[in-house]
């Protein structure tokens, strides 16, 4: 089997490491719009072949794992189109709205190819392509064999493109948007010097949670992934519009991630004791956003 990337990112880079660590009889191929030396090493390798143009990847493909930004997915189902063919299968694991979904489906599935809606449910690390994911279209049944003979941990929702992402898109509200009242919270809590009554407050309050390790954890989340999650959130808040919800809500989570990611994280001190650190955040953040 080929399988051809469109963004070899984290996602498809994870999942390379692992399908290949499990001795599957696999070649890889990928594009991705990053030239730099960096991509190119990582690609090197693990023995992906490099493509010139997303078409140039597809060639002779029997899988396409479309792993982009949220805000790049249909432009990335754009881009293939002239170099489909009959039975190839276009997997799109990006975290974006159903509609989106759906409009991608069409696209693809007028070019003659077939479309899997699968949402990827969990951090890809360790587990890679093995880490939980959620699949939907019209072909997810058909492709139960092999998703199971590679080792995927799936779980078919439905017939219909945006069946899968729709669990991912709801959840999200609630994973993301914890993380955001955290950190916008301590962040507060910091920029007002009272960081030492607060937090001891939240923990008599909510003794189930580990705070010591839950608030840095939320943090470097949201510092090292927050541009993406940014661009997630927005569909998030398509979806909720769709349905007659308070889209709002999502995109101001949307704003906390990318102001968070925002930031470089190799300008902060994150060894330092976590008000410290925190303190500093805020202190970067406020003179960023302030235009200081």
């Amino acid at each position: 089997m080929r399988i051809a990337f469109i963004g070899f990112g984290e996602a498809a880079r994870a999942f390379t490491d692992t399908l290949l660590a499990a001795g599957q009889d696999l070649s890889f191929a990928a594009f991705d719009v990053k030239q730099e030396a960096g991509m190119a090493e990582a690609m090197a390798s693990r023995g992906v072949t490099p493509a010139a143009s997303p078409e140039a990847a597809l060639l002779d493909a029997d899988w396409i794992i479309a792993a982009v930004t949220a805000d790049q997915s249909l432009v990335a189902a754009q881009s293939v189109l002239g170099g489909l063919a009959q039975g190839q299968v276009y997997i799109d694991i990006n975290s974006v709205s159903p509609g989106r979904k759906q409009e991608t489906a069409a696209l693809i599935e007028g070019h003659g190819a077939r479309y899997l809606d699968m949402a990827v449910m969990a951090p890809v690390h360790p587990r890679g392509h093995a880490t939980p994911v959620l699949v939907a279209g019209s072909c997810a049944e058909a492709l139960r064999p092999e998703l199971g003979a590679l080792g995927f941990s799936f779980d078919v929702t439905g017939p219909n493109p945006g069946d899968a992402t729709a669990i991912k898109m709801v959840r999200s509200l609630f994973v993301k948007g914890l993380e955001a009242i955290t950190v916008e919270c301590a962040l507060a809590a910091a920029a007002s010097g009272v960081y030492d009554r607060v937090m001891p407050s939240l923990e008599r309050s909510y003794p189930q949670l580990d705070w010591a390790a839950d608030v840095p954890y939320r943090f470097e989340r949201a510092l090292r992934h927050g541009a993406r999650r940014a661009a997630e959130m927005r569909e998030v808040g398509a979806t909720f519009d769709a349905l007659g919800l308070t889209g709002g809500l999502a995109r101001e989570i949307a704003e906390v991630q990318e102001r968070m990611g925002a930031l470089a994280a190799a300008d902060l001190d994150l060894e330092a004791p976590l008000p410290e650190a925190i303190a500093e955040v805020a202190r970067l953040r406020g003179a960023r956003f302030r235009g200081a």
